[in-house]
Protein backbone atom coordinates (compact mmCIF):
# COMPACT_ATOMS: atom_id res chain seq x y z
CA UNK A 1 0.00 0.00 0.00
CA UNK A 2 1.41 3.42 -0.90
CA UNK A 3 1.50 6.32 1.52
CA UNK A 4 -1.18 8.12 -0.53
CA UNK A 5 -3.50 5.15 -0.10
CA UNK A 6 -3.10 4.97 3.66
CA UNK A 7 -6.23 6.18 5.46
CA UNK A 8 -4.35 6.59 8.73
CA UNK A 9 -1.86 9.04 7.24
CA UNK A 10 -4.65 11.06 5.62
CA UNK A 11 -6.48 11.28 8.93
CA UNK A 12 -3.35 12.15 10.90
CA UNK A 13 -2.59 15.35 9.00
CA UNK A 14 -4.51 18.60 9.40
CA UNK A 15 -4.58 21.78 7.30
CA UNK A 16 -3.95 24.19 10.19
CA UNK A 17 -4.36 24.89 13.89
CA UNK A 18 -7.61 24.40 15.77
CA UNK A 19 -9.10 27.94 15.67
CA UNK A 20 -10.18 27.76 19.33
CA UNK A 21 -6.54 27.22 20.43
CA UNK A 22 -4.74 29.10 17.67
CA UNK A 23 -2.87 31.60 19.89
CA UNK A 24 -1.50 28.88 22.19
CA UNK A 25 -0.78 26.48 19.32
CA UNK A 26 1.38 28.97 17.45
CA UNK A 27 4.21 28.60 19.97
CA UNK A 28 5.26 25.52 17.97
CA UNK A 29 2.92 26.12 15.03
CA UNK A 30 5.25 28.91 13.87
CA UNK A 31 7.67 26.19 12.76
CA UNK A 32 5.25 24.39 10.40
CA UNK A 33 7.05 23.98 7.08
CA UNK A 34 10.33 22.65 5.75
CA UNK A 35 13.74 23.51 7.17
CA UNK A 36 17.43 22.80 6.56
CA UNK A 37 19.65 21.88 9.47
CA UNK A 38 22.77 23.77 8.43
CA UNK A 39 25.00 22.30 11.11
CA UNK A 40 24.29 19.93 13.96
CA UNK A 41 27.25 19.85 16.35
CA UNK A 42 27.58 17.20 19.08
CA UNK A 43 30.16 18.40 21.60
CA UNK A 44 32.59 15.61 22.57
CA UNK A 45 34.79 15.49 25.69
CA UNK A 46 37.92 15.03 23.55
CA UNK A 47 37.14 18.19 21.55
CA UNK A 48 36.58 16.26 18.29
CA UNK A 49 32.97 17.28 17.78
CA UNK A 50 30.63 15.27 15.56
CA UNK A 51 29.10 17.52 12.89
CA UNK A 52 26.07 16.54 10.84
CA UNK A 53 23.65 18.29 8.50
CA UNK A 54 20.05 17.48 7.84
CA UNK A 55 16.48 18.50 7.31
CA UNK A 56 13.45 19.12 9.44
CA UNK A 57 9.76 19.02 8.49
CA UNK A 58 6.85 20.23 10.65
CA UNK A 59 3.12 19.82 10.10
CA UNK A 60 -0.26 20.05 11.79
CA UNK A 61 -1.86 16.79 12.93
CA UNK A 62 -4.90 15.49 14.83
CA UNK A 63 -7.48 18.06 13.72
CA UNK A 64 -4.99 20.87 14.23
CA UNK A 65 -4.60 20.25 17.96
CA UNK A 66 -0.98 19.07 17.70
CA UNK A 67 2.14 19.41 15.58
CA UNK A 68 4.52 16.71 14.47
CA UNK A 69 8.04 17.13 13.20
CA UNK A 70 10.49 14.78 11.52
CA UNK A 71 14.24 15.34 11.99
CA UNK A 72 16.73 13.63 9.62
CA UNK A 73 20.49 13.90 9.95
CA UNK A 74 23.19 13.01 7.43
CA UNK A 75 26.92 12.47 7.61
CA UNK A 76 28.50 15.54 5.98
CA UNK A 77 30.98 13.44 4.00
CA UNK A 78 28.98 10.37 2.94
CA UNK A 79 25.49 11.96 3.03
CA UNK A 80 24.20 8.71 4.62
CA UNK A 81 21.34 8.98 7.10
CA UNK A 82 22.78 8.51 10.58
CA UNK A 83 19.94 9.62 12.79
CA UNK A 84 16.23 10.28 12.42
CA UNK A 85 13.25 10.77 14.64
CA UNK A 86 9.92 12.42 15.14
CA UNK A 87 8.31 14.54 17.82
CA UNK A 88 4.62 14.86 18.57
CA UNK A 89 3.75 18.02 20.53
CA UNK A 90 0.41 19.20 21.91
CA UNK A 91 -0.74 22.02 24.15
CA UNK A 92 -2.33 21.10 27.51
CA UNK A 93 -4.50 23.92 28.88
CA UNK A 94 -4.60 22.28 32.34
CA UNK A 95 -0.90 23.04 32.86
CA UNK A 96 -0.57 25.89 30.30
CA UNK A 97 2.32 24.02 28.68
CA UNK A 98 3.16 21.60 25.89
CA UNK A 99 3.71 17.86 26.12
CA UNK A 100 6.39 16.70 23.72
CA UNK A 101 7.39 13.11 22.91
CA UNK A 102 10.57 12.40 20.89
CA UNK A 103 10.85 8.99 19.24
CA UNK A 104 14.00 7.79 17.45
CA UNK A 105 13.98 4.15 16.34
CA UNK A 106 17.58 4.43 15.06
CA UNK A 107 18.73 5.47 18.55
CA UNK A 108 16.23 3.25 20.37
CA UNK A 109 15.02 6.29 22.31
CA UNK A 110 11.70 7.66 23.55
CA UNK A 111 11.90 10.88 25.57
CA UNK A 112 9.18 13.05 27.07
CA UNK A 113 9.36 16.77 27.78
CA UNK A 114 7.19 19.62 29.02
CA UNK A 115 7.67 22.85 27.10
CA UNK A 116 6.91 26.52 27.70
CA UNK A 117 7.88 29.94 26.45
CA UNK A 118 10.55 31.41 28.73
CA UNK A 119 11.43 34.97 27.75
CA UNK A 120 12.27 34.88 24.03
CA UNK A 121 13.01 31.14 24.07
CA UNK A 122 11.03 27.92 24.08
CA UNK A 123 12.35 25.58 26.76
CA UNK A 124 11.49 21.89 26.94
CA UNK A 125 12.45 20.08 30.14
CA UNK A 126 12.74 16.33 30.67
CA UNK A 127 14.81 13.57 32.27
CA UNK A 128 16.96 10.82 30.78
CA UNK A 129 18.45 8.16 33.05
CA UNK A 130 20.81 10.09 35.36
CA UNK A 131 20.40 13.61 34.00
CA UNK A 132 17.99 16.51 33.59
CA UNK A 133 17.63 17.74 30.02
CA UNK A 134 16.65 21.02 28.42
CA UNK A 135 15.96 21.37 24.72
CA UNK A 136 15.93 25.06 23.85
CA UNK A 137 14.70 26.92 20.77
CA UNK A 138 16.32 30.38 20.68
CA UNK A 139 16.97 33.34 18.38
CA UNK A 140 13.62 32.52 16.76
CA UNK A 141 12.92 34.44 13.56
CA UNK A 142 10.41 33.69 10.77
CA UNK A 143 13.08 31.93 8.69
CA UNK A 144 15.65 30.71 11.21
CA UNK A 145 16.27 29.59 14.76
CA UNK A 146 18.89 27.94 16.92
CA UNK A 147 18.31 24.72 18.85
CA UNK A 148 20.43 23.32 21.65
CA UNK A 149 20.40 20.48 24.12
CA UNK A 150 21.73 21.02 27.64
CA UNK A 151 22.17 18.46 30.42
CA UNK A 152 22.71 18.58 34.15
CA UNK A 153 23.96 15.64 36.19
CA UNK A 154 23.78 17.51 39.50
CA UNK A 155 20.08 18.31 39.75
CA UNK A 156 20.25 21.54 37.76
CA UNK A 157 23.13 23.26 39.58
CA UNK A 158 25.36 23.22 36.50
CA UNK A 159 24.55 22.74 32.81
CA UNK A 160 26.59 21.46 29.86
CA UNK A 161 25.70 21.97 26.20
CA UNK A 162 25.51 18.57 24.47
CA UNK A 163 24.33 19.57 21.02
CA UNK A 164 23.69 22.76 19.08
CA UNK A 165 22.27 23.38 15.63
CA UNK A 166 21.48 26.24 13.28
CA UNK A 167 18.27 25.85 11.29
CA UNK A 168 16.97 27.81 8.30
CA UNK A 169 13.57 27.62 6.59
CA UNK A 170 13.75 26.23 3.06
CA UNK A 171 12.89 28.65 0.28
CA UNK A 172 9.47 27.96 -1.22
CA UNK A 173 9.73 26.53 -4.72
Amino acid sequence: MSREDSGIIKRLSAIGPDPALRDKLMLFGQFVGDWDILEDRFFQPDGKDIVLEGELHWGWILDGEAVQDVWMFYDKDTHRAVQAGTTVRFYDSKIDAWHSVWISPIQGVVMTFTGRKVGDEIVLEGKDEDKILKWIFSEIKPNSFLWRSERSKDGGKTWMIEEKMGIRRQAKS
